[in-house]
């Protein structure tokens, strides 16, 4: 889905570049065209700063999602959510990331959160990137306690782990 979305602004780096912020993100576009997160407007200035471009892109760009049948529903209704991953180190709380070779495969999740749970880990968030929506996607954990080490390596161990991040 994530390259079908993209291809559709194949020939705009800078329009790309939009879209994929507004996909991280989940920012969504009102029927104005304006960006908005809930019902707060985010000026085109700031995303187009963000990005690298002039704010005529992030116009453009808006245009053009509300002109496709395909495109106006994702992007009217993608909303975001709020992350503990920045505010772990202030909670005292860990984050746990890994990343897997195939995101498609199905049980990583019930298998990996499994494994902390036999180990009396409280999970706090569990933030699953979809692999249609990013380009490297990972599952993010952010738990009360600091998983152990020889916790760390069965997660390493696992055959889709590619790799395991904690902080």
């Amino acid at each position: 889905m994530f390259d079908e979305i993209l291809e559709k602004f194949e020939g705009s780096p800078g329009q790309q570049s939009v879209v994929r912020l507004l996909l991280e993100r989940g920012f969504s576009v009102n029927d104005e065209g304006r960006v908005v997160s809930g019902g707060i407007e985010i000026p085109d200035t700031g995303i187009a700063r963000e990005v690298g471009v002039d704010r005529r892109v992030v116009d453009a760009t808006t245009e053009t999602i509300l002109a496709d049948e395909q495109l106006r529903p994702i992007f009217q209704n993608i909303s975001q959510i709020p992350s503990l991953m920045d505010l772990a180190p202030v909670l005292d709380l860990s984050v746990l990331r890994i990343s897997v070779h195939d995101a498609d495969a199905s049980g990583i999740v019930a298998e990996v959160t499994g494994l902390l749970a036999d180990r009396g880990i409280a999970i706090r968030q569990t933030i699953s990137e979809d692999p249609e929506f990013t380009d490297e996607p990972t599952l993010i954990l952010v738990t009360d306690a600091t998983p152990p080490g020889d916790l760390l390596t069965a997660l390493t161990d696992l055959s889709y782990v590619r790799s395991v991040e904690l902080s």
